[in-house]
């Protein structure tokens, strides 16, 4: 299980938590009392001698399970948080500026066609959580499946993790999880009746795109699901990703559990398919094939494939699949599609921006490559009725490319603007396909592609939204990193902004598991901007902007590029007075814990405040997590050598030291995060509390009805921001952000 989800680019999905009700207060009661620091969390000397390096780390009890002194410890300083936050007086205003403009537009995602039906998440104005929803045909009455409130118990937020629809159209197989939990349910839905069938299965973890949990048989008579594996009580924490396997279930049978379902691929059912603890085993199905495809996966994702076998659907039905092997790790896979007996591959061998191989099922030829390297970066693949649909970009603007399967005869689809490429749905009984595109300053649409016409039409499946970016601009620029690599950044504020180096800037950055932030559209960035404020995205090795090669340059023993880059993007931004070191910020979240708090670690003079937002700012002990085996192929294990080393190196806890003038820093944890412990991102500002000279502050906000923001409502997402909005201008400087003495 990474940290996050492809789907970086939204930031609702990785900075959102929760506030109580008497959150918000007038700005004269804000002025009105100075808040009483709490106690300084406990500090327990701890040194611990690993591969000859002395690592100090005095709050090492905060990871004990359970720990009661760590809950008071949090409790304590959220509620000083929120009061801190509350006495600003621009607080109220930005949270209400924020709330209209997430509530201008609507959101559509995570289509699926079937049967000629249009299946979709969407979530409209007024709304806190996304539906499920369908439709017969584009510009029909939408009609809502699935609200996940209506499985909520004392109120507490439910979101849909993920859902399937049966090639039939019939069915829907979804699971829903409260409290940002991700721990989901599967159920299955009649979509006729609008009825539950009988079947609640546990233990299902997964999405729709990044690692999908279920996989519906071509006629539509059961599924193939992805369960984690059932430890005992005393098992350890680290166990609970490991020894994944995919179970058959039939519609017809009795069982609602699926405690009687037989697995069919995955932990030690087969010698000759070997799997490791630290893989994951998924199957998936396609309507259109008379395969199934098994894979062993690295951190529950499909960028990370180490192996993939094929064996009959037939056989699978029948509870009795035979599985051969297509190809292994050395094939470097990161994405593949099927159609007939035919499987296509995004592959980085020989290729880093990658290339496509088509491998025939039945075995009657040999792999072929169908789509070249170049100079753009394929991102993605989607198999139509006719053609493949490869997605692409370069430069981070996206692009496609259509293969057709007769003769491989390849031709581009004329974008209607520069912007990020999101999903591809390729009509499984038609021609065409449909694709989702986004600017920096452009609203995201839907639209279909026709390979008859050429014509590329807006569906309005997504209304644009009631806000105008006319007045906001957006640039690509390249800062120098270290090592002279040039690092693209994204830049975006205000038309004719002055650049005199007084102007409030966020940067931004991630940079882990090749994942790209591409052009996003978010008008709740408008109170920002508005302010005469800069946002900048920096897109930093590690990431995907450049394909795999990039990748590679901040993973493992290269991490530490990740933290440089970004550190050179902030440069930038003072040297060309986009900004200065008093008006500077830098946010990152989840794995991008590792940049932000390496960048506060290593270049404290060069930004005024930070915001560490569910953040791995503790890598030295992810692997005594449950999420730390399944990461080893990005960062490496910790307890083998030289892994240990280039752990150190990125590690934010361990380079924090006693009387350096450190930015402000305000870290943001759910209480239920399943994939960063909220005790790494408490030790972070623990441990700034303790050792900053610059009398700045340093705040947690704890979230206690959300997790790692995956499936937070958009009231969380909206109260969130405007804390963070508020945080950040207050030390930035910003005019009616100054709380009175």
């Amino acid at each position: 299980m990474k940290f996050v989800r492809p789907q970086i680019h939204r930031r609702v999905q990785i900075v959102t938590a929760v506030l109580p009700a008497f959150a918000l207060i007038t700005a004269t009661a804000q002025a009105a009392t100075m808040p009483v620091k709490p106690p300084s969390a406990p500090i327990i000397k701890h040194v611990s001698n690993d591969f000859g390096t002395p690592v100090v780390d005095d709050y090492r009890w905060m990871e004990k399970p359970g720990s009661k002194r760590l809950a008071l410890f949090m409790k304590q300083q959220n509620t000083y948080t929120r009061a801190v936050l509350n006495r600003i007086p621009g607080h109220q205003k930005i949270y209400a500026e924020i709330k209209k403009d997430a509530n201008v537009g609507s959101a559509v995602f995570n289509i699926t066609r079937a049967d000629g039906k249009i299946f979709y998440m969407g979530i409209g104005p007024g709304q806190d959580t996304a539906h499920l929803m369908v439709m017969d045909k584009v510009g029909a009455t939408p009609h809502l499946l699935i609200d996940p409130m209506s499985f909520s118990k004392n109120h507490i937020p439910q979101a849909i993790n993920f859902y399937f629809v049966s090639p039939n159209g019939k069915y829907v197989a979804f699971g829903v999880s409260g409290g940002g939990s991700e721990q989901a349910k599967l159920r299955v839905l009649d979509v006729a009746t609008g009825k539950l069938l009988d079947i609640g299965i546990t233990g299902v973890d997964g999405d729709n795109s990044d690692f999908p949990p279920v996989a519906w048989l071509p006629d539509s008579k059961g599924f193939v699901y992805y369960r984690l594996h059932s430890f005992g009580p005393h098992a350890a924490i680290t166990d609970f990703y490991q020894k994944s396997r995919d179970y058959l279930h039939l519609l017809s049978s009795n069982d609602p559990s699926g405690a009687a379902d037989k697995p069919m691929f995955g932990w030690k059912l087969a010698s000759s398919v070997p799997m490791t603890l630290s893989q994951d085993a998924l199957v998936l199905t396609s309507a259109k094939s008379p395969w199934a495809i098994g894979l062993f996966t690295e951190n529950e994702e499909l960028q990370s494939i180490d192996d993939i076998y094929a064996a009959k659907v037939a056989d699978l039905e029948a509870g009795k699949p035979v599985w051969h092997k297509v190809a292994g790790r050395s094939a470097n896979i990161s994405g593949f599609a099927v159609h007939g007996d035919r499987l296509d591959v995004i592959t980085s061998n020989d290729a880093p921006r990658y290339k496509v191989v088509s491998y025939d099922l039945a075995g009657h030829a040999a792999p072929k490559t169908v789509v070249p390297p170049s100079a753009r970066v394929i991102t993605s693949l989607a198999a139509g009725s006719h053609a493949l649909y490869v997605g692409a970009m370069r430069d981070g603007m996206g692009r496609i490319e259509r293969v057709a399967y007769k003769t491989d005869a390849t031709s581009s689809v004329k974008m209607p603007f520069q912007g990020g490429l999101g999903q591809i749905v390729a009509d499984p009984n038609g021609a065409g396909s449909w694709f989702r595109l986004s600017g920096w300053t452009t609203p995201g649409a839907w639209y279909d592609f026709s390979p008859t016409t050429q014509a590329v039409i807006n569906t309005n499946l997504q209304k644009p939204p009631k806000v105008s970016f006319a007045d906001i601009e957006s640039k690509e620029v390249k800062a120098v990193s270290w090592d002279g690599t040039m690092i693209p950044v994204s830049i975006i504020m205000k038309k004719g902004t002055k650049l005199d180096g007084k102007n409030p800037t966020l940067l931004i950055g991630y940079g882990s598991y090749g994942i790209t932030i591409t052009p996003y559209f978010d008008p709740t960035a408008l109170p920002w901007l508005e302010r005469g404020g800069i946002i900048a995205i920096a897109h930093v090795r590690g990431g995907g902007w450049y394909g795999a090669a990039w990748h590679q340059a901040g993973m493992k023993a290269t991490k530490i590029n990740t933290v440089f880059d970004f550190i050179a993007a902030g440069q930038y931004l003072v040297d060309h007075h986009y900004t200065s070191p008093a008006h500077l910020a830098g946010e990152g979240g989840s794995a991008g814990g590792i940049t932000i708090g390496g960048a506060v670690a290593w270049r404290p003079d060069l930004f005024a405040a930070a915001i560490d937002s569910h953040g791995d700012t503790n890598a030295l002990r992810m692997q005594f997590t449950p999420n730390g085996p399944p990461n080893e192929i990005e960062f490496g294990n910790v307890l083998k050598q030289p892994d240990f080393h280039w752990i150190y190196a990125m590690d934010a806890m361990a380079h924090i030291r006693n009387g350096v003038k450190y930015p402000a820093v305000m870290g943001i944890t759910g209480a239920n995060d399943p994939r960063v412990a909220p005790w790494e991102v408490a030790k972070f500002i623990a441990r700034l509390q303790t050792a900053s000279a610059s009398g700045r502050p340093d705040l947690l906000r704890v979230s206690y009805q959300s997790g790692h923001g995956i499936g937070s409502t958009k009231d969380q997402f909206v109260r969130s921001r405007a804390d963070e909005y508020t945080f950040l201008l207050w030390q930035l400087g910003a005019k009616g952000f100054q709380p009175k003495p």
